[in-house]
Protein backbone atom coordinates (compact mmCIF):
# COMPACT_ATOMS: atom_id res chain seq x y z
CA UNK A 1 0.00 0.00 0.00
CA UNK A 2 1.99 3.73 -0.89
CA UNK A 3 0.46 5.25 2.50
CA UNK A 4 2.00 8.45 1.28
CA UNK A 5 -0.61 8.93 -1.75
CA UNK A 6 -3.34 8.99 0.92
CA UNK A 7 -1.16 11.12 3.07
CA UNK A 8 -1.16 13.71 0.54
CA UNK A 9 -5.28 13.72 -0.04
CA UNK A 10 -5.70 13.46 3.91
CA UNK A 11 -3.88 16.70 3.88
CA UNK A 12 -6.58 18.53 1.50
CA UNK A 13 -9.50 16.21 3.26
CA UNK A 14 -8.40 17.84 6.47
CA UNK A 15 -9.46 21.44 5.05
CA UNK A 16 -11.71 20.99 2.46
CA UNK A 17 -13.98 17.85 3.44
CA UNK A 18 -15.12 14.93 0.59
CA UNK A 19 -12.47 14.75 -2.11
CA UNK A 20 -12.48 14.15 -5.85
CA UNK A 21 -9.66 12.87 -8.00
CA UNK A 22 -10.10 13.88 -11.53
CA UNK A 23 -7.72 12.39 -14.38
CA UNK A 24 -7.90 11.64 -18.17
CA UNK A 25 -6.71 9.19 -20.64
CA UNK A 26 -5.97 9.47 -24.69
CA UNK A 27 -4.94 13.18 -24.45
CA UNK A 28 -1.95 12.95 -26.52
CA UNK A 29 -3.64 10.23 -29.14
CA UNK A 30 -4.20 11.10 -32.99
CA UNK A 31 -7.26 8.84 -32.95
CA UNK A 32 -10.27 8.22 -30.53
CA UNK A 33 -12.40 10.53 -27.73
CA UNK A 34 -10.44 11.75 -24.50
CA UNK A 35 -11.89 10.10 -21.56
CA UNK A 36 -11.84 11.90 -18.27
CA UNK A 37 -12.65 9.97 -14.93
CA UNK A 38 -14.07 11.96 -11.14
CA UNK A 39 -13.59 9.62 -8.30
CA UNK A 40 -14.30 9.54 -4.59
CA UNK A 41 -12.56 6.69 -2.57
CA UNK A 42 -14.49 5.67 0.05
CA UNK A 43 -11.49 3.22 1.32
CA UNK A 44 -7.46 2.61 0.80
CA UNK A 45 -7.03 1.01 -1.94
CA UNK A 46 -3.23 0.37 -3.49
CA UNK A 47 -3.65 2.83 -6.63
CA UNK A 48 -1.16 4.44 -8.11
CA UNK A 49 -0.13 6.22 -11.88
CA UNK A 50 -2.03 3.72 -14.57
CA UNK A 51 1.04 4.87 -16.70
CA UNK A 52 3.13 2.66 -14.17
CA UNK A 53 0.78 -0.28 -13.89
CA UNK A 54 0.60 -3.32 -16.37
CA UNK A 55 -2.47 -3.83 -18.44
CA UNK A 56 -3.82 -6.60 -15.80
CA UNK A 57 -2.97 -4.41 -12.90
CA UNK A 58 -5.36 -1.85 -14.03
CA UNK A 59 -8.13 -4.02 -14.92
CA UNK A 60 -8.21 -5.46 -11.59
CA UNK A 61 -7.86 -2.17 -9.81
CA UNK A 62 -10.63 -0.98 -12.23
CA UNK A 63 -13.20 -3.71 -10.75
CA UNK A 64 -12.12 -2.82 -6.89
CA UNK A 65 -12.51 1.18 -7.71
CA UNK A 66 -16.09 0.62 -8.82
CA UNK A 67 -16.61 -1.68 -5.46
CA UNK A 68 -15.82 0.54 -3.21
CA UNK A 69 -15.73 4.20 -4.74
CA UNK A 70 -18.00 6.47 -6.82
CA UNK A 71 -17.26 7.06 -9.75
CA UNK A 72 -18.31 8.82 -12.76
CA UNK A 73 -17.09 9.30 -16.28
CA UNK A 74 -16.88 12.13 -18.91
CA UNK A 75 -15.93 11.93 -22.46
CA UNK A 76 -15.18 14.21 -25.60
CA UNK A 77 -15.29 13.09 -29.01
CA UNK A 78 -12.77 13.09 -31.65
CA UNK A 79 -15.53 16.00 -33.33
CA UNK A 80 -15.03 17.95 -30.42
CA UNK A 81 -11.51 17.93 -30.15
CA UNK A 82 -11.37 19.20 -33.62
CA UNK A 83 -13.47 21.67 -32.78
CA UNK A 84 -12.21 23.12 -29.48
CA UNK A 85 -8.37 22.24 -29.21
CA UNK A 86 -7.07 19.04 -27.24
CA UNK A 87 -7.25 21.47 -23.96
CA UNK A 88 -10.79 22.54 -24.11
CA UNK A 89 -11.94 19.11 -24.87
CA UNK A 90 -10.04 17.62 -21.99
CA UNK A 91 -11.73 19.97 -19.57
CA UNK A 92 -15.38 19.21 -21.03
CA UNK A 93 -14.70 15.51 -20.54
CA UNK A 94 -13.58 16.50 -16.99
CA UNK A 95 -17.00 18.74 -16.30
CA UNK A 96 -19.11 15.83 -17.46
CA UNK A 97 -17.42 13.50 -15.01
CA UNK A 98 -17.94 15.57 -12.22
CA UNK A 99 -21.47 16.06 -13.86
CA UNK A 100 -22.03 12.46 -13.81
CA UNK A 101 -20.07 11.71 -10.57
CA UNK A 102 -23.05 14.05 -8.65
CA UNK A 103 -20.63 15.60 -6.10
CA UNK A 104 -21.29 19.55 -6.31
CA UNK A 105 -19.91 20.51 -3.09
CA UNK A 106 -16.73 18.49 -2.73
CA UNK A 107 -13.27 19.72 -3.24
CA UNK A 108 -11.50 18.65 -6.66
CA UNK A 109 -7.46 17.38 -7.04
CA UNK A 110 -6.98 17.27 -10.76
CA UNK A 111 -3.67 15.99 -12.39
CA UNK A 112 -1.94 18.75 -14.18
CA UNK A 113 -2.07 22.37 -14.33
CA UNK A 114 -4.21 25.56 -16.03
CA UNK A 115 -7.35 23.45 -15.83
CA UNK A 116 -10.02 25.47 -14.42
CA UNK A 117 -13.08 22.90 -13.84
CA UNK A 118 -16.72 23.74 -13.06
CA UNK A 119 -16.09 22.90 -9.26
CA UNK A 120 -13.72 24.40 -6.40
CA UNK A 121 -10.35 22.56 -6.19
CA UNK A 122 -6.54 22.24 -7.87
CA UNK A 123 -4.11 21.05 -10.07
CA UNK A 124 -1.37 18.91 -9.08
CA UNK A 125 1.45 18.18 -10.98
CA UNK A 126 1.81 14.79 -11.97
CA UNK A 127 -0.92 14.29 -8.98
CA UNK A 128 -1.59 10.55 -10.39
CA UNK A 129 2.13 9.81 -8.66
CA UNK A 130 1.17 12.07 -5.47
CA UNK A 131 -2.64 11.47 -4.79
CA UNK A 132 -4.63 8.09 -4.16
CA UNK A 133 -7.74 9.64 -5.67
CA UNK A 134 -6.24 11.17 -8.86
CA UNK A 135 -4.54 7.63 -9.15
CA UNK A 136 -7.52 6.18 -9.06
CA UNK A 137 -9.18 8.40 -11.57
CA UNK A 138 -6.37 7.92 -14.02
CA UNK A 139 -7.00 3.97 -13.85
CA UNK A 140 -10.73 4.25 -14.71
CA UNK A 141 -9.95 6.63 -17.36
CA UNK A 142 -7.58 4.49 -18.84
CA UNK A 143 -9.17 1.47 -18.91
CA UNK A 144 -12.47 3.16 -19.83
CA UNK A 145 -10.79 4.30 -22.61
CA UNK A 146 -8.64 0.98 -23.70
CA UNK A 147 -12.24 -0.79 -23.73
CA UNK A 148 -13.42 1.98 -26.41
CA UNK A 149 -10.56 1.36 -28.53
CA UNK A 150 -10.60 -2.33 -28.63
CA UNK A 151 -14.72 -2.10 -29.53
CA UNK A 152 -13.31 0.16 -32.54
CA UNK A 153 -10.60 -1.83 -33.73
CA UNK A 154 -13.54 -4.39 -34.50
CA UNK A 155 -14.79 -1.32 -36.84
CA UNK A 156 -11.34 -0.78 -38.05
CA UNK A 157 -9.02 -3.45 -37.78
CA UNK A 158 -6.26 -2.59 -40.11
CA UNK A 159 -5.32 0.41 -38.29
CA UNK A 160 -4.13 -1.58 -35.02
CA UNK A 161 -6.09 0.00 -32.57
CA UNK A 162 -5.93 -2.54 -29.63
CA UNK A 163 -1.99 -2.44 -29.58
CA UNK A 164 -1.59 1.25 -29.94
CA UNK A 165 -5.04 2.65 -28.50
CA UNK A 166 -4.93 5.46 -31.06
CA UNK A 167 -1.09 6.75 -29.86
CA UNK A 168 0.90 7.64 -33.03
CA UNK A 169 2.88 5.15 -32.82
CA UNK A 170 5.01 3.89 -36.02
CA UNK A 171 2.48 1.06 -36.46
CA UNK A 172 -0.38 3.42 -36.30
CA UNK A 173 1.43 6.32 -38.67
CA UNK A 174 2.07 3.36 -41.74
CA UNK A 175 -1.47 2.14 -41.73
CA UNK A 176 -2.50 5.57 -41.36
CA UNK A 177 -0.56 6.13 -44.63
CA UNK A 178 -1.62 2.80 -46.25
CA UNK A 179 -5.47 3.20 -45.85
CA UNK A 180 -6.26 6.91 -44.87
CA UNK A 181 -7.58 9.01 -42.08
CA UNK A 182 -11.11 7.82 -40.75
CA UNK A 183 -13.82 9.87 -38.66
CA UNK A 184 -12.68 8.38 -35.28
CA UNK A 185 -9.43 10.58 -35.97
CA UNK A 186 -8.51 13.57 -34.46
CA UNK A 187 -8.45 15.57 -38.03
CA UNK A 188 -7.07 18.72 -37.12
CA UNK A 189 -3.78 16.56 -35.58
CA UNK A 190 -1.04 17.23 -37.67
CA UNK A 191 0.51 13.85 -38.58
CA UNK A 192 -3.21 13.17 -39.89
CA UNK A 193 -4.09 16.68 -41.51
CA UNK A 194 -0.68 16.43 -43.39
CA UNK A 195 -2.68 13.23 -44.96
CA UNK A 196 -5.14 15.44 -45.75
CA UNK A 197 -6.87 17.36 -49.00
CA UNK A 198 -10.53 19.14 -49.39
CA UNK A 199 -11.84 16.11 -52.03
CA UNK A 200 -9.92 13.70 -49.38
CA UNK A 201 -11.96 15.72 -46.29
CA UNK A 202 -15.25 15.83 -47.91
CA UNK A 203 -15.65 11.96 -47.82
CA UNK A 204 -14.67 11.35 -44.80
CA UNK A 205 -16.85 14.47 -42.54
CA UNK A 206 -20.19 15.99 -44.36
CA UNK A 207 -19.26 19.52 -45.43
CA UNK A 208 -21.68 21.26 -44.13
CA UNK A 209 -21.09 20.51 -40.36
CA UNK A 210 -19.04 22.60 -38.00
CA UNK A 211 -16.07 19.95 -38.32
CA UNK A 212 -15.56 20.21 -41.87
CA UNK A 213 -15.26 24.22 -41.65
CA UNK A 214 -12.69 23.80 -38.70
CA UNK A 215 -10.55 21.25 -40.72
CA UNK A 216 -10.63 22.87 -44.05
CA UNK A 217 -9.12 26.10 -41.70
CA UNK A 218 -6.65 24.13 -40.27
CA UNK A 219 -5.80 22.43 -43.95
CA UNK A 220 -5.29 25.56 -45.06
CA UNK A 221 -3.39 27.63 -43.06
CA UNK A 222 -0.90 24.09 -43.05
CA UNK A 223 -0.79 24.48 -47.23
CA UNK A 224 -0.53 28.00 -47.12
CA UNK A 225 2.44 28.24 -44.34
CA UNK A 226 4.53 25.23 -46.41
Amino acid sequence: MRRELFLFDEFYRSSFGTIIGVDEAGRGCIAGPVVAAAVVLLEPLDVYDSKQLSAHQRERLFEQIQECAKVGVGIASEEEIDLYNILNATKIAMNRALENLHYPNAFVLVDGKSLKLSQQGTCIVKGDMKSASIAAASIVAKVTRDHLMEKFHERYPNYGFRRHKGYPTKEHLENLRRYGPTSFHRLTFKPVLEMLNEELLAKIVERDSQRFSAILRKLNRLVSST
